[in-house]
């Protein structure tokens, strides 16, 4: 009984918080970044597909990228998406590039000052070196997904190859096999919330202080998509008569809304918990690696 008071009183905390932090607003904020900083990354996705010499790369990486998304959201785009890998893209040097990474980034950027308001603390670092370290994060994720999608495009190979030695084997875990890629993605998506949590805010959190969130992120994000789809499988059409040639990008906001609103309150949920655990007269920046002067910035 102890623990389910404590897990209510930190829980109500966390939302307290994420209202006094703006965490509406800030949702807000990150889902129409992330929507703008969505075609500027596939435009960086198929140019660097392109420089490789195989542009379905791009293609099956978008297609693990929408993999979690309900299907409803997901179709939405598909034809904007479809139009944006196909455009033939031999610019990956180019200032249009450049351009497109820049804004990219622009939805990591989003997510830093959201993890800063809700861990409390102040950003120390310059601004170009945020940029910069925010650029990096966006290549880091486009080459990932083209490895991921690489090893999805070679999975029927391998299947088939092991198939001529072992088929009983083959055969009857091939259900599996196909949750696989599944899998991949889901992996994928919990090592980039650690990623977030842990080094993209100011200041330094242990693994056990951003686990509860980002369990939390997991959960509520998957259980959201469900119940957003089955909501779109009945009332599709009211955004259609609402917003006419807009449906498919108000669907995919309000998709991200959702998403970001439960990564906003992830944070507050860490941020909460550690500050239930903090001994009298210790700050929650100094729980979390930053010097005094740090936090006077």
């Amino acid at each position: 009984m102890r623990q389910i008071h404590y897990v209510y009183l930190v829980a109500l905390d966390a939302f307290y918080t994420f209202l006094a932090d703006d965490g509406w607003a800030i949702a807000s904020h990150i889902a129409l970044s992330t929507l703008m900083a969505l075609f500027p990354f596939l435009i960086v996705l198929a140019s660097l597909a392109g420089f490789f010499g195989s542009k379905e790369l791009a293609d099956q990486a978008v297609q693990l990228l929408l993999q979690t998304w309900p299907k409803q959201v997901a179709d939405s785009l598909s034809g904007q998406i479809h139009e944006v890998l196909t455009t033939s893209r031999g610019d990956i040097l180019t200032i249009g590039a450049v351009l497109a990474v820049y804004f990219a980034s622009n939805g990591v950027e989003a997510l830093r000052v959201a993890l800063n308001r809700a861990y409390a603390v102040s950003e120390p670092r310059r601004w170009y070196w945020l940029r910069l370290e925010s650029i990096g994060y966006t290549l880091i994720a486009a080459f990932t997904s083209l490895a991921m999608a690489f090893l999805i495009v070679l999975g029927p190979l391998i299947i088939e190859a092991v198939r001529r030695y072992i088929p009983l084997i083959v055969e009857t875990n091939e259900h599996f096999l196909n949750l696989a890629r599944y899998g991949i993605t889901i992996a994928a998506l919990i090592v980039a919330l650690f990623i977030l949590h842990a080094w993209l805010p100011a200041g330094r959190r242990s693994f056990l202080q951003i686990l509860p969130g980002i369990i939390f992120t997991m959960v509520a994000s998957l259980i959201s998509g469900i119940v957003f789809g089955q909501y779109l499988s009945r009332f599709a059409n009211n955004y259609v008569t609402m917003y006419a040639g807009l449906a498919s990008v108000i669907i995919a906001l309000v998709f991200l809304y959702f998403i970001a609103a439960i990564f906003v309150y992830g944070g507050e949920l860490n941020a909460a918990i550690i500050k239930s655990r903090l001994p009298t007269g210790v700050s929650l920046q100094a729980a979390q690696s930053l010097k005094p002067a740090e936090t006077q910035v």
